[in-house]
């Protein structure tokens, strides 16, 4: 680039912080270039329906593009797609795509994560071993997930789960295994995962909990598993949910500060304030540390406030962490975050109505809610505000949940 050429922002990434980013820059009046970098061959998209409608062949592709192409035309966003970024120069304030070297004045970094593998030594580099994180990875799996399959998920977290459930209603046979105690251990209460083992369970999936996969077996591919407990099992394709790791290798070897992710202040910058990061890839304060949060709400709203303190409004992050995830009728809808919690309140309504309220204490920290989106509303409201209302006045079903408002 010349002297005279005017020096924009540049996202590296094009997922959902990307576009948040870039779509609030110029909402908020940003004229000068803005540039978005992806690895991918599609501008951004969602991926919460990755392993849901798209798996299921219920949504087109084009369906999961959050804008249409014209949508970037008409913001001047201009999409740098299937690109990897090689190097950041800090001091030049340039990095270097395709052999070209691009300046920038801003710098975002909204690279995500990548689901973790197994070790070649435990199987990981056999075929018909997936992960979900990308429409790639979807149309890979998706011609093994058909009737009368064997289906072998690591791993008991959301996504495996997920997966588990959509196996089934396809006619897959499934098996399920989580190293920890139960399902849902590092994300839930015990509560929860009682709900989730009961929903699988009934539904057809063997779940095989503080089981821990010693090997994938196959010659090429995979044909099954040893378990370390001995038990071996036969598998016509595997489905990895162990997992992510944090995007951070361009910015460790930029010379930025790594933390459980790219390390930002509560503003969003890095430890060079003209980069800044955003999304699942970034770790930012909290009252718990230096956490990171993946979800699509805070990509969205992490996103919004990078781009409000590029144009100077010098804002302060505070998450408001909402997730959610679907299981065959389920839906699951999670506010606040339950970490620290020492104890829980269930409000049950019958088998599949239900709610988990999460305490410190007496302070309302999350809820989890099953099919109950007025428990989850309600909690989400009562945790944003700071209120805490009694644990009897929560498991009390004669009280209405709206009235935990006014208490």
């Amino acid at each position: 680039m010349g002297d005279n050429t005017i020096k924009g922002t540049v996202i590296v990434g094009a997922g959902q912080a990307a576009l948040s980013c870039s779509s609030k820059l110029r909402a908020l009046g940003y004229e000068k270039p803005i540039t978005l970098i992806g690895e991918e061959d599609f501008p951004p998209y969602q991926r919460p329906p990755l392993s849901k409608a798209y798996l299921l062949n219920e949504t087109g592709r084009e369906d999961l593009f959050l804008r249409p192409s014209s949508f970037y035309e008409d913001q001047n966003i201009s999409l740098k797609l299937g690109q990897r970024v090689e190097a950041i120069d800090p001091a030049a304030k340039s990095l270097t795509v395709g052999g070209d070297v691009v300046e920038y004045e801003n710098l975002v970094l909204a690279t995500g994560t990548t689901p973790r593998r197994l070790p070649a030594a435990a199987g990981g580099d056999l075929g018909n071993c997936f992960t979900i994180r990308s429409i790639a990875d979807i149309d890979r799996l998706a011609p093994h997930v058909r009737k009368g399959q064997r289906l072998l998920v690591i791993g008991g977290g959301y996504i495996g789960l997920e997966v588990a459930a959509v196996a089934v209603k396809l006619g897959l046979e499934v098996t399920l295994v989580e190293a920890s105690e139960r399902i849902l251990q590092r994300v839930a209460a015990p509560e929860t995962s009682d709900y989730f083992r009961k929903l699988h369970s009934e539904r057809g999936v063997r779940i095989l909990e503080s089981t821990s996969l010693e090997r994938l077996e196959g010659e090429g591919t995979v044909s099954g598993a040893t378990l370390a407990n001995g038990e071996t099992l036969a598998a016509d394709f595997v489905v990895l949910g162990i997992g992510v790791t944090a995007n951070a290798e361009l910015a460790e070897q930029a010379g930025l500060s790594v933390e459980n992710g790219i390390r930002t202040n509560e503003k969003g910058q890095t430890s060079d304030p003209s980069i800044w990061s955003i999304g699942d890839c970034a770790s930012f304060p909290h009252e718990r540390g230096q956490i990171r949060l993946e979800s699509v709400g805070h990509a969205i709203d992490h996103g919004n406030l990078v781009a409000a303190n590029i144009m100077e409004q010098d804002k302060s992050y505070v998450a408001k962490p909402w997730f959610w995830s679907d299981q065959y009728e389920v839906k699951l809808q999670i506010a606040g975050l339950n970490t620290g919690y020492d104890n829980v309140v269930v409000r049950k309504s019958d088998d599949i109505v239900q709610s988990v309220w999460y305490y410190e204490g007496d302070r309302l920290l999350a809820v989890d809610a099953m099919n109950d989106a007025r428990a989850y509303m309600v909690g989400k409201r009562l945790i944003e505000s700071g209120k805490s209302p009694s644990k009897d006045m929560v498991s009390d079903l004669s009280i209405d949940l709206k009235a935990l408002l006014k208490a």
